[in-house]
């Protein structure tokens, strides 16, 4: 039997004492001086006045420490950069029906599947090859990608180890090639590396082709050492692949004992968890009436929440 966990509710429970150590040693999070750190962040914010956060509770502060290694300064950085990305592109955050984004999980486009890497870390894994770019505009990549990201970061165990993306870039072709511009890859590379707090620990690139090549020309200037060291490419040798995440960690199709799971079943537990889709409407993210459950709506309602 596979041996890794397998659940599709988030963990929001604290970290457990070994994930507390790791923080230690990997974040700069000392249980100490933490406190201390998120109000000179918070200081930070009020004075500076470079971003008007929806939010300031520790909980919320904590995350863009833990992924700047604790260091207050370099976290207001990227909680500037975060309020920016959300400004220049508000097609990505504004008017977001999560559940219109299962036509990416019925396509198998994107998938986070229901378990996690050897170490613990959350999968995120691409199929191009399978996106209709004449019938799904890249746009909705995107959206899928930051719902993926903000879902994540909801757990604490992803905010400390951060997370590993696969891009199978088997099938594409130059229709895929034709919508990934340089206007894009900047986009991408924002939302990976600079402006999220999210610290994406290592990407997978397989089954790629020349084609790919041409396509991650455009990415290499905008990727920094310390980036384009985590990225590994793997062709289509699967026991490469296996050397870094466990066979008994992946889906059947790459060698694993897993079978797909669509990115759908996180959707659809978001409208049958009331502390994860409050967290959701949190950040902007709207339900039309019949897509959550009625208790949770009504739970929702009573406790001043919108839907829409």
């Amino acid at each position: 039997m596979p041996t890794p966990d397998y659940s599709v509710d988030l963990d929001l429970g604290e970290p457990p004492p070994e994930l507390v150590e790791y923080a230690r040693q990997h974040c700069g999070e000392d249980p100490n001086t933490r406190l201390q750190a998120i109000y000179e962040l918070r200081e930070m914010i009020y004075e500076r006045g470079e971003c008007s956060p929806h939010r300031m509770d520790d909980e919320f502060l904590i995350k863009f420490l833990r992924a700047r290694n604790f260091i207050p300064k370099r976290a207001h950085r990227l909680m500037v950069n975060y309020y920016q990305f959300r400004e220049d592109y508000p097609e990505l955050f504004e008017n977001v029906f999560p559940l219109d984004l299962r036509t990416l999980g019925d396509a198998n486009v994107i998938a986070v599947p229901p378990y996690r890497d050897q170490d613990g870390r959350r999968l995120l894994f691409y199929r191009i090859g399978c996106w209709n770019a004449k019938a799904i505009p890249v746009e909705d990549l995107f959206k899928a990608t930051i719902m993926a990201l903000e879902l994540g970061l909801l757990e604490q165990r992803s905010q400390i180890l951060g997370g590993v993306a696969v891009f199978d870039l088997q099938d594409i072709g130059t229709q895929h090639a034709w919508q990934i511009t340089p206007s894009v890859a900047s986009k991408m590379v924002k939302l990976m590396v600079s402006c999220f707090p999210v610290t994406t620990y290592a990407i997978h690139i397989i089954n790629h082709s020349w084609l790919f090549d041409k396509i991650f020309n455009i990415f290499k200037p905008l990727l920094n050492s310390q980036m384009r060291s985590r990225i590994y490419f793997h062709g289509h040798d699967m026991a490469s692949l296996h050397k870094h995440i466990k066979p008994d960690h992946l889906p059947e199709r790459y060698g694993g004992v897993w079978p797909d799971y669509s990115y759908t079943i996180w959707l659809n537990s978001l409208k049958k968890n009331y502390s994860v889709a409050k967290e959701v409407i949190g950040y902007g993210y709207k339900f039309r009436e019949n897509e959550v459950d009625p208790e949770v709506a009504r739970q929702l309602k009573e406790n001043g929440f919108k839907l829409y």
